[in-house]
């Protein structure tokens, strides 16, 4: 029986220097999916490499030459006087069949992630299943493997609420802003500063459907660029405060080591507000908002120690979903399981419909050149016929060799029907499904790039 293996690193077991220096590796020099064709004892390949990890899907018939082999191809090309062997073995993991496909439909979704139930990762993967396709690296096994793994990620995100909570602070502040609105879809709001966190705030606003957004910086180059990006109008630095009255929401996450919007500035304006309430979002450290603010009729301040409460909540609710997640995940490893091993009775299957066709085919010859005068509509009644009656009596064979696959004396059973069929042609009877496939598929991806 063949292996699924899948050897990584991720942020758990590597610092980022070594994840980075990998994943450059891979990308440029060592791409495994460009170096398959030389890998002798690996079958299928996936590959996937993120900011926080760098992972190889493999499938193989021998598990020590082809783990060996594919740490051998990393150790070639990250060797250095700064990194040992020892070092970037310690770095690995390695899992095997079931514990392998497990994995990937934890990472998948989202229950490996630095941020658990973070959406980014399957765009991720699906990106990279693309460039397999494009390079013919995978076949039977990991092709139903990692569409199981997008169906997998699918039905954790529709029964679990494990992307539901928001665990950024950038998120958290939209998430805050959507809660008390309601809706964001007819609220304007201005983001003050453009930094990361700026950008992951406006980023989030365009996602809830937030039609009118402003965008404020002291660098007016980066404020173009910013709302450029996110479909946003820009606000001169210095005409902030002439802009609140027509505000919803402000964010705010500059660099400031002052505060920006004081309590007078603010009271003055509302009362060209006519007193409409105005929400500020302060996410900057040190604040850019006086707190005093606060106090001012219809005006609600939160900082980033709000949202870290909030943070802290939605994390600790995120984690309750991720253990109903995981026993979505067990459930589908099982059932992927049990189909791999439904791989060892299908050349038995196979072999069987094979020699019951052969004979229909031989009759159905003798027969027809004794009725010379047959019409076609009367030959094609015949063959009908003795299709079905094949199909018939083959049905009850087949489907008890299909239930006996989940049992470990399968093989048992694949003998015994080899030998009632006489379906053994002198070679070992016992040969696996895995064998025969991986020798047609590696031989046709294996020059396919040649």
């Amino acid at each position: 029986m063949g292996h699924i293996v899948l050897l990584g690193m991720n942020h758990k077991t590597a610092a980022v220097e070594l994840r980075e220096r990998l994943a450059l590796v891979c990308s440029n020099q060592a791409n495994p999916i460009h170096l398959f064709p030389y890998l002798k004892h690996v079958e299928e390949l996936f590959f996937l490499s993120t900011c926080n990890r760098v992972e190889i899907l493999f499938t193989c018939l021998s598990y020590n030459e082809a783990v060996q082999e594919v740490k051998a191809l990393l150790r070639t090309h990250l060797g250095s006087p700064s990194i040992s062997a020892a070092q970037l073995d310690a770095s690995f993991y390695i899992h095997k069949d079931e514990q392998a496909i497990r994995h990937i439909f934890r990472v998948s979704s989202s229950l490996d992630s630095m941020v658990v139930g973070e959406p980014q990762i399957l765009g991720q993967i699906k990106s990279a299943y693309r460039e397999t396709i494009q390079y013919r690296t995978v076949g039977v096994i990991l092709n139903r493997l990692i569409h199981k793994a997008f169906s997998v990620a699918k039905r954790v995100r529709s029964s679990t609420m494990i992307g539901s909570y928001a665990v950024s602070i950038s998120y958290a502040a939209v998430e805050l802003a959507r809660k008390i609105f309601g809706e964001l879809s007819d609220k304007k709001v201005m983001v003050i500063g453009a930094g990361e966190m700026a950008e992951l705030a406006a980023e989030h606003f365009l996602a809830q459907g937030v039609p009118h957004m402003a965008i404020a910086n002291r660098t007016t180059e980066r404020a173009v660029e910013m709302a450029r990006r996110f479909k946003a109008e820009t606000v001169p630095f210095e005409s902030i405060l002439d802009v609140l009255k027509d505000m919803d929401i402000v964010l705010t996450s500059t660099g400031s080591p002052l505060p920006l919007l004081k309590y007078q500035d603010i009271k003055s304006r509302m009362r060209q507000r006519r007193n409409k309430p105005l929400f500020f979002i302060d996410i900057a450290v040190p604040r850019d908002v006086e707190q005093k603010v606060n106090e001012i009729d219809n005006v609600y301040l939160y900082d980033i120690d709000d949202l870290q409460g909030v943070i802290e909540l939605n994390r600790a609710e995120r984690q309750k979903e991720a253990e109903r997640a995981e026993h979505i995940i067990l459930e589908e490893t099982v059932k992927f399981r049990d189909w791999l091993r439904t791989l060892d009775v299908v050349p038995t299957i196979i072999a069987l419909r094979e020699k019951a066709e052969a004979i229909r085919q031989n009759e159905i010859r003798k027969t027809l050149s004794q009725l010379p005068g047959l019409a076609d509509r009367e030959r094609q009644a015949i063959e009908i016929l003795t299709e079905s009656i094949v199909s018939k009596l083959l049905h009850d064979p087949i489907l008890f060799l299909k239930k006996k696959a989940g049992r470990d004396s399968k093989q048992l059973f694949v003998d015994y029907a080899q030998q009632l069929f006489n379906l053994s042609d002198g070679s070992s009877p016992s040969s696996s499904a895995l064998t025969q496939i991986y020798a047609n598929v590696k031989k046709q991806n294996k020059f396919a790039k040649k």
